[in-house]
């Protein structure tokens, strides 16, 4: 909320709110993913191959777990956002307060079933042998600290929705300290300390994702009200609500790591040098490219105050600013990373097929992230707009008819670089639909022809818009 009272990104100018939101949560987002590319390196300076492989097929499966706690963030940030931009702080509050109760409920079980069925889900991602072995220790030890991941996302998008980016981004940044303080400690010991390799990285992982739970929680304690008395009764009402953005959110999040998943395993088929490069390029991606998946996480609230507000021009203006901050940030970082795509494979002593990969990522396969930001931003809007099952939609479309088929394509004509242009091809076509259906979404909104509940959620009937002309 801005100092009179009134939401925050009501007024203003929209590309200054898109700026520093993305600014504000990317630097956040750039401490994790930066400690994330530290717990490769330390784990390289081992000198085995196979340690390098497991770290990168359990990010796989950390990745889906993740996903799935970005998905009940995403229904905390669009219920909040729309309430404080209706004006109703008391409504906000209560949906803070069961969104949370509803993730912390769901993430033991989910916590759960990931435990037991490691080894299954290591061997499904393509994982063998002694490889697999290491990725099944590293999961079980870092899987059981995920209601902490859950509260961290909650907290966050608490915040991001009264437009606290920079409280938001000083929990992602705790996280980031602990686990860059500890991952040297843990891993290679300090003096007669001895160090735990593996171990020693998934145990800093599991402190950090405390640190950034308490640090995340506290200013929504201190200065937004903290959280609603949990009542059974109001909170199964509300459960209607939560789970009509909720499981939609999480559906959609859970279909970018399958695809990564069967992309890790087509990757796998050309062996662990590939894996190990491919494990570069996924740690480096977050990091160069932090902005764009902050970016997400940033025109949501900005949309769903303007839409609780019912500010039609500043929701498409929103959606334009996002689109255009996304191309000049990705020209700019693709420029970078081919300059430095040398020193970055030789600072991983990448060889081989491993180096190749990285050296096609930092060249043209970079500049095609703006296709994948572009999903981002509309599936962000889709949520925000009272349609989370056109962003599910989406989403799957792109991982699995874009990925799927196009990185198989790619594989089988031009080996392991073939996957990833396959990959990177086969998001453009949805990228552009997905742009073109939120921009038509607004314009129903606007013409009042979407159906829409503020009270009950979205209503979703088949067919229906987008996929039908609003003003003829």
């Amino acid at each position: 909320m801005s100092d009179n009272g009134q939401a925050k990104f009501l007024t203003g100018g929209l590309m200054g709110h898109v700026a520093s939101m993305s600014a504000a949560s990317s630097i956040g987002l750039m401490a994790i993913f930066l400690v994330d590319l530290a717990d490769l390196y330390f784990i390289s300076l081992l000198g085995q191959a196979e340690l390098a492989a497991a770290v990168g097929y359990s990010g796989a499966i950390l990745f889906f777990t993740t996903s799935v706690s970005i998905g009940l963030a995403i229904a905390m940030g669009a219920l909040v956002a729309r309430s404080l931009g209706a004006g109703n702080q008391e409504q906000a509050r209560l949906y803070a307060t069961h969104v949370l109760a509803f993730s912390l409920a769901l993430s033991v079980p989910v916590a759960v079933l990931v435990w037991v069925f490691v080894p299954e889900l290591v061997a499904l991602v393509g994982a063998s042998g002694r490889t697999a072995d290491l990725a099944t220790q590293y999961l079980r030890i870092v899987v059981p600290s995920l209601p902490f991941m859950f509260c961290l996302m909650a907290g966050g998008s608490i915040l991001r929705a009264h437009g606290d980016a920079r409280r938001a981004m000083m929990a992602t940044i705790a996280m980031g300290a602990v686990n860059a303080v500890l991952d040297p400690l843990l891993i290679f010991g300090l003096g007669p300390l001895p160090g735990f390799g593996l171990d020693g990285a998934a145990a800093a992982s599991v402190a950090a994702r405390v640190a950034g739970a308490v640090v995340a929680i506290q200013p929504v304690l201190r200065r937004y009200g903290g959280f609603s008395p949990l009542r059974m009764g109001a909170f199964i009402g509300d459960l209607p609500v939560i789970t009509r953005l909720a499981f939609p959110a999480m559906l959609t999040n859970i279909a970018t790591p399958i695809g990564a998943a069967f992309v890790t395993r087509e990757i796998a088929s050309f062996g662990d040098a590939a894996v190990a490069g491919y494990a570069i390029v996924g740690r480096v991606t977050p990091v160069a490219f932090s902005v764009v998946f902050a970016l997400s996480g940033a025109i949501g609230p900005i949309v769903g105050q303007n839409f609780g507000a019912r500010s039609f021009d500043r929701v498409r203006g929103a959606l334009t600013s996002a689109l255009l901050f996304l191309a000049g940030y990705v020209a700019a970082v693709s420029l970078l990373l081919f300059l430095l795509r040398a020193p970055l494979a030789d600072a991983f002593s990448a060889s081989g097929v491993g180096r190749e990969l990285v050296f096609w990522f930092c060249g043209p396969l970079a500049l095609a992230f703006f296709f994948n930001g572009a999903v981002f931003v509309a599936n962000a809007s889709f949520n925000n707009l009272e349609r989370p099952f056109t962003s599910t939609l989406v989403n799957w479309a792109r991982h699995t008819l874009g990925t799927i088929p196009p990185a198989m394509l790619g594989g089988a004509l031009l080996g392991a670089p073939g996957v990833l242009i396959g990959q990177a091809l086969g998001g453009v076509l949805f990228a552009v639909l997905a742009v073109w259906m939120a921009y038509r979404l607004v314009d129903a909104h606007e013409s009042g022809r979407a159906e829409r509940s503020a009270t009950t959620g979205p209503v979703w009937r088949w067919p229906q818009w987008p996929f039908s002309s609003p003003r003829g």
